[in-house]
């Protein structure tokens, strides 16, 4: 079976876990209209052992500086999150938008930074030239699907933000931390997919 079919037929079964809204509990029911949309795109590589493209930011970004990422942004007037997932991706790593395979968008998740995200799955070919934007991207690596998914390499982590306690989940791999809104878009692809 197909990379992006196997995807899809995971992603229609419901495995009864709880996902994760957002960085805090009150930003889950917020209001869409107080938020910015944006949408990521995570771009799975389609191999035997696929793997997933991920961002380190650049140190001088406004949001999230030096933290990874998957390649997205804003949703600008008139696209969907799909149109702008793929723009993004094309705008920060030079993936061309007609070599990904779209899968669909999967649960969102808001950041206390402002941003209603919305995940979108699409399959890549293996081992594309990407080139990072120099303004926004200090570089691009791939971490195997399974082991982001793998809830055993899902740690707690925390830290304090605006004086108060946070609690979230990072994935270490190799010298880098995933954490914060991309992990926990992590944690519920995986909770999603239960990906074997």
């Amino acid at each position: 079976m197909r990379l992006a079919d196997r995807l899809r037929a995971a992603l229609t079964e419901d495995h009864g876990a709880a996902l994760v809204g957002g960085d805090l509990a009150e930003l889950v029911d917020r209001p869409a209209d107080d938020m910015m949309a944006a949408a990521v795109l995570i771009a799975v590589t389609d191999r035997p052992e696929p793997g997933v493209i991920l961002t380190q930011r650049t140190d001088t970004l406004r949001h999230h500086p030096g933290q990874i990422a998957f390649p997205g942004g804003r949703v600008e007037p008139g696209e969907d999150a799909v149109a702008a997932a793929l723009r993004e991706a094309e705008e920060e790593i030079a993936l061309p938008p007609a070599a990904v395979e779209i899968v669909g968008p999967v649960d969102r998740y808001r950041t206390v930074t402002g941003f209603d995200v919305v995940p979108v799955i699409g399959v890549v070919p293996p081992d594309l030239t990407l080139v990072p934007a120099e303004a926004e991207v200090a570089s691009v690596f791939e971490v195997p699907l399974a082991f982001v998914l793998n809830a055993g390499n899902h740690r707690a982590g925390s830290g304090y933000w605006r004086g108060a306690e946070r609690r979230f989940v990072e994935i270490p791999w190799q010298e880098r931390r995933i954490w914060g809104a991309t992990a926990a878009i992590i944690v519920n692809l995986s909770r999603r997919l239960r990906w074997a």
